[in-house]
């Protein structure tokens, strides 16, 4: 079996071939630990867990690994603590902790390494000499620089021309630089500011060059797989293709480059300012995680999604299907190999994998036993389904289900004695709590609506 991936660098679907299928590596860049993580941050979390997941069916799971970094070194982190008169420290734990909760809430699997970028500052420190040494870096002004014009194909991942690497570069305008695209790999630190000591001075790391030094640390100079969102194809991506393959002396980074689309709220792009900014830890006081989960995939992952209300409701409904169809079928240890049917051989195609379990779904209904076990596995891919079915259709908010097993029981009662109008007027009473019963014979089954 072969997965098929779209690479942004060659903008064409490629065949993933593993530079070491022993060792099939993919990097994603992580958070900066300053603030809850908004759902666009969540996308890209959910959709790299469903490759994770993807690759070790394919690999095994001692044969992948999976980097995703933590950024708690940044300027937004520095005047976040200063802001909120925490220390860095405090902010970016607290931060990190929170981050965590909420994406395994949303059913993410922990990656192989979550490196923090303070932990590698002399990976990073290594990587600057030997830009230096080569060429492709000076220093001014207690600043070191990348000099762009000296690598000869900087652009090819984003194919920005030079105008454009300049208006859209994320870059201070100083007299120091040789080039206006040029970019900061280490810059000086205030006496109240986080700082290192190096050759260049006391001073702290650019951004880009964080993600450079942690992914050649874990993975080496060359691997298989990069991912992130669309907004960091330029600079961050770009910037990071420069400093590697500058200092490697290789043609390339990762072999592959994938970027998951953007997130907007009912059609606009999200912003606090239009009150339409979403954070997965204020999403999970109203909704599962799974929901949340759920919703995320219904978007093919290079495809834009429109996270409304509405679309949770319906992921809720169809997560209640999948779980009412799985309810008293128990789960067998040996589950099919499903992955050629699923989609997701097909360039992480998650709506057809959705697809094709409600396909599923619909056979078990009609008594197709066997579907079960199908469902399961498209489940245990896509990080849905996995919960039992019990659980879920009675969880939620409203009556405990004490109350509700006596009321159950009192119902029951009521029925033996031929008392209907009581065994009804409890039945109405339980769904205007939002509680559905289902009679079988002389046993009664309850779900939360």
């Amino acid at each position: 079996m072969n997965l098929s991936l779209h690479n942004t660098m060659s903008r064409a679907r490629e065949t993933l071939t593993p530079i070491d299928p022993a060792n099939v590596r993919l990097y994603a860049c992580g958070p900066t630990v300053y603030d809850f993580a908004h759902i666009g941050n969540a996308r890209m979390v959910v959709v790299f867990d469903v490759l994770f997941r993807t690759l070790r069916a394919l690999y095994g799971d001692s044969h992948v690994t999976y980097v995703r970094n933590i950024t708690d070194i940044d300027d937004k982190i520095i005047n976040a603590a200063a802001a909120n008169g925490e220390t860095i420290a405090d902010l970016t734990a607290r931060t990190e902790k929170q981050f965590n909760e909420d994406m395994a809430a949303l059913h993410c699997l922990p990656p192989t390494h979550t490196p923090r970028a303070t932990e590698y500052v002399q990976q990073m420190l290594a990587l600057i000499a030997a830009l230096i040494a080569k060429g492709h870096a000076y220093e001014a002004e207690g600043h070191v620089l990348f000099n762009v014009p000296s690598m000869k194909n900087y652009g090819e991942l984003s194919r920005r021309n030079r105008d454009d690497q300049i208006a859209g570069a994320r870059v201070d305008v100083a007299p120091y630089k040789r080039d206006p695209a040029d970019f900061v790999l280490w810059k000086p630190s205030a006496p109240e500011q986080p700082g290192w000591d190096s050759a260049y001075g006391r001073g702290r790391p650019g951004w880009h060059i964080e993600c450079s030094a942690m992914s050649r640390a874990l993975l080496g100079d060359n691997f298989d797989i990069h991912g992130g969102g669309l907004d960091l194809i330029f600079p961050h991506h770009e910037n990071e293709i420069a400093q590697s393959c500058c200092a490697s002396g290789l043609p390339q980074l990762a072999n592959i480059w994938m970027h998951n689309g953007f997130v907007t709220v009912n059609g606009e792009k999200m912003s606090k300012s239009l009150g339409n900014f979403f954070t997965v830890h204020d999403l999970l006081q109203d909704w599962d995680g799974e929901v949340i989960r759920y919703a995320l995939l219904t978007a093919h992952y290079r495809q834009p999604l429109d996270f409304t209300p509405e679309l949770l409701a319906q992921s809720k409904a169809g997560l209640d299907k999948i779980y009412l169809a799985l309810r008293g079928i128990p789960a067998t240890m040996d589950q099919p190999n499903i992955l050629k049917k699923s989609g997701l051989l097909d360039d992480l195609n998650t709506t057809e994998a959705l697809t094709q379990i409600h396909y599923w779904t619909g056979a078990l209904n009609k008594g197709d036993t066997s579907a079960a076990s199908k469902i399961r596995a498209a489940g245990a891919l896509l990080g849905i389904a996995e919960q039992d079915s019990e659980s879920w259709l009675q969880s939620g908010k409203g009556l405990d289900a004490a109350a509700i097993d006596a009321k159950i029981t009192a119902r029951l009662a009521a029925r033996a004695a031929r008392d209907f109008a009581k065994a009804d007027a409890i039945r109405n009473e339980l769904a205007a709590g939002g509680i559905i019963l289902e009679d079988s014979g002389a046993t009664t089954a309850w779900r939360r609506a």
